[in-house]
């Protein structure tokens, strides 16, 4: 799906393991991988001042990413000192890259006022495919399962679907991301639509779940035209607890979700569904942003 790709880590998330990873990236269908470390500045004098100590540490923890390219794809180790969110979309721009990885923690939404959370803030600015990957998980994979997952690590991805303009955009992102490299990274789809089971009349859920089969068959041929295997299966229940359930059950890489309101979910007012898969799923999540 994508083929410039650029890995940021704080050294706490975890994803400074993918350095060891890069060969099986590579086999992925990623063709530049830029690894990204950014420094706070030091405030302890008048003039903020870089430590030059700091950044070569930095750089060699990042560099075994150097080491045995495979040919035919380029290899960068970053470090920037600055604001993390203005760094991370600075080197993505002069790299052109087509997918962000980030690290972020589980997470509540009065826990983000409290503290922030750079990737929901980088998610706010609509600016590149961000894929999301939980720290707990990624140091819980011993180096050849870590290794297994970077090969496969868009192959397989969860839908949720609705019928909804959001939804078919979704749909449509994929489709087209799918499309536009030679390498078939993604080969199957689950489309999985949520049927609300609450103060629901029998009459009223079975128009329901008709639509829903309707509307899943269109989306499902919809993908197919682009070579994908696509899955559709209803659920009942809560959306957003459903859908985080559903990988329990099947094969999947990761949940792929996109938002229109995705700017405005710092507000008190109850979060989005995307907002909430975000914060809750214990698997990676790809947010595909949404243009305004």
């Amino acid at each position: 799906m994508f083929q410039r790709c650029l890995i940021c880590t704080d050294f706490s998330d975890g994803l400074q393991r993918l350095v060891n990873c890069v060969s099986d990236l590579a086999a992925h269908g990623l063709t530049q991988i830029v690894f990204l470390h950014v420094l706070a500045m030091s405030n302890e004098q008048e003039v903020p001042r870089l430590d030059a100590a700091k950044e070569k540490q930095a750089r060699d923890r990042l560099s075994p990413a150097l080491d045995q390219v495979p040919p035919g794809v380029e290899v960068k180790v970053e470090v920037k000192w600055g604001r993390i969110t203005d760094q991370i979309l600075a080197v993505s721009k002069a790299n052109q890259t087509e997918l962000l990885v980030l690290g972020m923690e589980t997470n509540t939404l009065l826990g983000e006022k409290l503290f922030g959370s750079t990737t929901m803030e980088i998610c706010q600015q609509r600016a590149i495919p961000t894929l999301i990957l939980r720290p707990q998980l990624i140091s819980t994979y011993t180096r050849e399962e870590l290794q297994l997952r970077c090969r496969h690590l868009l192959r397989s991805l969860l839908l949720p679907y609705n019928g909804s303009n959001n939804s078919n955009y979704l749909v449509e992102q994929v489709k087209q991301y799918s499309q536009r490299h030679p390498v078939k990274a993604l080969e199957s789809c689950l489309l999985c639509w949520v049927v609300d089971e609450v103060s629901r009349a029998k009459e009223l859920e079975g128009r329901e779940l008709k639509r829903a089969e309707e509307e899943l068959v269109k989306a499902k041929a919809n993908l197919e035209t682009a070579g994908i295997t696509v899955r559709s299966q209803i659920r009942k229940g809560n959306a957003v607890v459903q859908t985080l359930l559903a990988p329990q059950e099947e094969d999947i890489s990761a949940i792929a979700i996109s938002s229109e309101s995705i700017g405005k979910l710092l507000r008190w007012s109850s979060p989005s569904f995307a907002a909430e898969i975000l914060r809750r799923s214990w698997y990676p999540v790809l947010y595909l942003p949404e243009n305004e």
